[in-house]
């Protein structure tokens, strides 16, 4: 799976260099740093993390290079750049490609988005160690992935006030167009969830989240609210114009999507909050001499309630992408068409 996967990215860096190398503007616009910066990292992150040793004639069977806390700092290393340059870089892409089109506005801060491009590429690198606080890992690695990991938090923000500021001018949109609300949350779903993160990589707060569902919690509203939000956007933006259509089949049907997402992602997240501070201490806490008061089965029984509120979230959320799903098919194969446009002879 790994030589095919190589062999996906290897392909789908060929094309994008190659469509770069074509191209008939001199410039190269930052979205297209972040994409290049986004397919390189996670090769080389796929690559390291996979060396291995072949022990038989034919690999079939191999073993891992790395071992013991070598390999978890490589697996974290591996694990928190994923997040860094295939949830965020790419995104980010995407973000700045997307929001100006949407606003009919260029991008707020050319600068600001070059300097949150170099600063992001150069701090999210060494964020890795803030997942491993309290194990075998020397301290000065794990906080000099927390200090990075807060350091990270100016130039996140410095993206989110980018992109939230490039509707400067053309606010009313908001108001009338859903797609552009799904642009805005995502944004502030980044901004949000980019100032938790490096907040939970201080040691003394993952003393208390780290294993629970705050975690949890952390990557979803990130994941749901911010990859997906701004993908479901750019999907609405897209379909109409890869088939060639004057509109989106059902507006009303986005704006369904819209509400459906952003409650469902919100009873998710707060559900999972809540839960994972509450396990936190319940797992800290101790009586006089110093027994556990709470068994596992105790935290597991105590979370229930909010459980049931983040499977609700996720329907909510899976309910929005459905109707998505039926309103992109029915622009693209319904009955809705471009208006023809008139020949000479008519």
């Amino acid at each position: 799976m790994d030589l095919w996967l190589t062999v996906v990215w290897v392909a789908f860096l060929v094309v994008t260099l190659g469509t770069i190398v074509k191209r008939k503007e001199p410039h190269i616009y930052v979205a297209n740093w972040f994409l290049l910066s986004f397919i390189i990292t996670v090769a080389l992150l796929h690559v390291v993390n996979n060396l291995s040793i072949p022990v038989s004639i034919f690999g079939s069977k191999s073993v891992q290079v790395f071992s013991g806390v070598q390999d978890a700092m490589v697996q974290w290393w591996y694990g928190h750049n994923a997040v860094g340059f295939f949830l965020t870089a790419g995104f980010l892409g995407m973000m700045y490609y997307f929001v100006p089109k949407q606003a009919g506005r260029p991008v707020y801060s050319y600068k600001l988005s070059i300097i949150h491009f170099w600063a992001l590429i150069f701090l999210y690198i060494w964020a890795g160690p803030h997942h491993l606080h309290y194990t075998a890992l020397p301290d000065w690695a794990a906080t000099l992935g927390m200090v990075f990991s807060v350091i990270l938090w100016m130039p996140s923000w410095g993206g989110m006030i980018n992109g939230l500021m490039t509707l400067s001018g053309a606010w009313d949109k908001i108001r009338t167009d859903p797609i552009m609300r799904m642009m805005v949350i995502s944004l502030g779903f980044y901004g949000m969830s980019t100032f938790e993160g490096p907040m939970m990589s201080i040691r003394a707060v993952n003393s208390l989240s780290h294993y629970t569902d705050w975690t949890i919690g952390h990557v979803h509203s990130g994941a749901l609210g911010w990859n997906g939000m701004i993908t479901f956007a750019a999907l609405y933006f897209l379909v109409p114009k890869l088939w060639n259509r004057e509109r989106l089949h059902s507006m009303a049907a986005v704006n369904w999507h819209f509400w459906l997402a952003t409650i469902g992602i919100v009873l998710y997240a707060a559900s999972m909050w809540v839960t994972g501070i509450m396990e936190g201490l319940m797992w800290r806490e101790v009586d006089a001499n110093g027994f556990l008061v709470n068994s596992f089965a105790d935290t597991v029984a105590a979370k229930y309630p909010m459980y049931v509120v983040r499977a609700l979230g996720g329907v909510m959320y899976l309910t929005g992408a459905i109707i998505m799903a039926w309103n992109l098919w029915m622009t693209a194969f319904g009955r809705v068409r471009t208006a023809a446009v008139a020949t000479p002879a008519e």
